[in-house]
């Protein structure tokens, strides 16, 4: 989450009235994550998150997104649920923007993951691919491999960042074109799933959110993002216990073909690289006067090196 686009007093005012949610008691900024506009909206009547979707989000996809969610609320899986105003509307325009109130989640996101955490990962992941499946509306990857290709093509300057970092770029993405996975198992996925977008009490998950890149993709794909998210230190030192609970408790709810356990070093070097392609892209290209904390691309540079050396899929559950 993050704050790009400011929002005053007499404009939250005049767009609250046309909800029945009450009259804002509190409305502050989150900067953390880095793709839309968040604020955490306390009213006379609740708790609330006001999303303005910015540049990267396309409008025609929201309904999707916000599909997706209602959908996993409608299973009792811990999404939020995005809130109508008095005319049934889901979907609005706030400061120009295309904007959303959902509702609150309980619970905290957690800086240093255990191996509980992790496994409440892994079921809980496989728990919302599940009650996906019977979700009929599609959504291409826009940033699966051909993504990635013209997200790198319009990213300069990556030398400035570390020299020789674009050739790396450029070799891993030969690579990855020529050893992309295909006929895995595919259906709806979240595609984003950081600790940052997942909520926990204790070790019990009790929000999942940012659902902003959902899309129609391998199964197997999400559990890459969660490795390279979720089972490494702050050193990017690989941690396999935690990635053994994740993968573990992951089978138990929806069962890994071998194909799916074969894939996953690619997997998880297509996931690396895609986050390390969209923190490099904003790490060259920041918004002024955004409050919002740029991530670090050569972190994944890291994480990119260590599966590039991985030669099979016991290696991450080891």
């Amino acid at each position: 989450m993050a704050v790009y686009t400011q929002v005053d007093d007499l404009t939250l005012s005049h767009f609250l009235s046309h909800y029945d949610i009450g009259e804002a008691t509190s409305f502050k900024g989150i900067a953390e994550g880095v793709e839309n506009s968040n604020y955490l909206l306390a009213t006379t009547k609740g708790q609330y998150i006001l999303t303005l979707y910015e540049k990267r989000t396309n409008p025609a996809d929201l309904p999707y997104f916000l599909g997706m969610m209602e959908h996993l609320a409608s299973k009792g899986l811990p999404a939020p649920l995005p809130i109508q105003d008095i005319e049934g509307n889901a979907l609005q325009t706030l400061a120009g923007k295309p904007a959303c109130i959902i509702s609150f989640l309980s619970g905290v996101s957690i800086d240093h993951m255990t191996e509980s955490h992790c496994a409440a990962l892994g079921l809980i992941l496989a728990e919302m691919h599940k009650a996906l499946a019977d979700y009929s509306a599609e959504r291409p990857n826009g940033l699966s491999l051909e993504g990635w290709k013209k997200l790198y093509a319009a990213t300069n300057g990556a030398d400035t960042v570390s020299l020789g970092l674009a050739s790396f770029i450029e070799e891993e993405l030969n690579f990855l074109s020529e050893n992309w996975p295909k006929s895995l198992p595919t259906g709806t996925i979240h595609a984003d799933m950081f600790p940052d977008n997942v909520f926990f009490t204790g070790t019990k998950i009790t929000g999942i959110i940012d659902f902003y890149f959902g899309c129609t993709d391998i199964y197997a794909y999400d559990i890459a993002v969660c490795i390279n998210s979720w089972c490494f230190d702050n050193n990017h030192t690989f941690q396999p216990a935690k990635a053994k609970r994740l993968v573990e408790m992951y089978d138990t709810a929806r069962h890994l073909t071998p194909a799916e356990m074969d894939a996953l070093p690619v997997l998880c070097r297509g996931a690396a690289l895609r986050f390390l392609l969209t923190r490099l892209y904003d790490w060259l290209n920041p918004v002024e006067g955004a409050v919002v904390r740029p991530k670090d691309p050569m972190d994944y540079v890291k994480r990119l090196r260590f599966h590039q050396q991985v030669k099979d899929a016991a290696s991450y559950v080891i």
